[in-house]
């Protein structure tokens, strides 16, 4: 593997096409403002490297990135690329991440609106990350320890294994299905509508009118605050050891509660009211 240490690279396609190099505390900066300065390279290392120009990483293979900082003027920094290794780094540009296969991310950072979308096979350990849609369309990610902070997360996703984090955002798992979320918090508005086969285990959920449409709910061990209107036309099977605002026309299913404080059940209810609510 060729080793080049310290250069800086300001042109566009500086090393495009490249094939088993290792770049170490290297910078991606200048007037010049080059674009996708290793575009279509594959077996590429980066350890302590710098990157502020756009598109850096499009089409490769076999990327191992540690230690390094894209600020955000590296937008749209790693489309179309797989096997990737992302470590101790931080990913500060808009849409960081896309369309992207087999992807692994360990205590790192990003700022990134659009990230990851319709991506999958991805391992996330220990990851920070803000942006304002995160993981539309992706597919088979493992989670244990996100700290996520944004809007619109995880819409149209499949096969979702989440553990050990917080999620405080909205309109999240829109449209998810297979998912399974363990010991975490989901702070939010409008969780998880038109979803199907999503499972919570010992979670503590916050905001307005969660689970609505939903195919197949399930809680087991779940607190519930300041949740109201939940569960509107949706097949549930919940067991909730606290007290809820409110619930309103749920479909079918069971819904174990520790106290309903307001049930609502209107006329013009478009399901019939087949669930059974036990207070317990």
């Amino acid at each position: 593997m060729k080793v080049i240490e310290n250069k800086t690279f300001p042109n566009e396609r500086d090393l495009y096409a490249s094939k088993d190099l290792k770049l170490i505390s290297c910078r991606f900066e200048g007037e010049i403002d080059g674009e996708s300065a290793l575009k279509e390279s594959d077996n590429i290392e980066i350890e302590n490297c710098y990157f502020d120009l756009r598109y850096p990483f499009w089409h490769d293979n076999n990327l191992k990135i540690s230690s390094s900082n894209f600020t955000k003027n590296s937008r749209a920094a790693i489309w179309y690329s797989n096997n990737i290794e992302i470590s101790n780094s931080n990913l500060d540009g808009i849409k960081a991440l896309r369309e992207c296969n087999n992807i692994t991310i360990c205590d790192s950072e990003s700022t990134s609106p659009e990230f990851g979308w319709k991506s999958s096979q991805i391992l996330i350990k220990n990851f920070k990350l803000t942006s304002e849609y995160a993981f539309l369309e992706a597919k088979d990610i493992e989670i244990d320890g996100l700290d996520f902070s944004g809007k619109y997360s995880f819409q149209y996703t499949e096969n979702i294994k989440i553990k050990n984090s917080k999620l405080d955002t909205k309109d999240c798992f829109w449209h998810a299905k297979n998912v399974v979320i363990k010991d975490s918090i989901i702070k939010g508005e409008y969780l998880a509508w038109y979803s199907e086969n999503l499972t919570f285990i010992n979670c503590k959920i916050t905001g307005t009118q969660p689970f609505c449409y939903c195919k197949n709910l399930k809680l087991i061990n779940c607190t519930m605050e300041g949740c109201d209107l939940a569960f509107e036309y949706s097949d549930v099977d919940a067991e909730i050891t606290s007290a809820i605002e409110s619930i309103k026309n749920p479909y079918k299913g069971t819904i174990r509660v520790k106290k309903v404080n307001n049930l609502i059940i209107t006329k013009d209810s478009k399901y019939p009211f087949e669930a059974k609510i036990i207070e317990e």
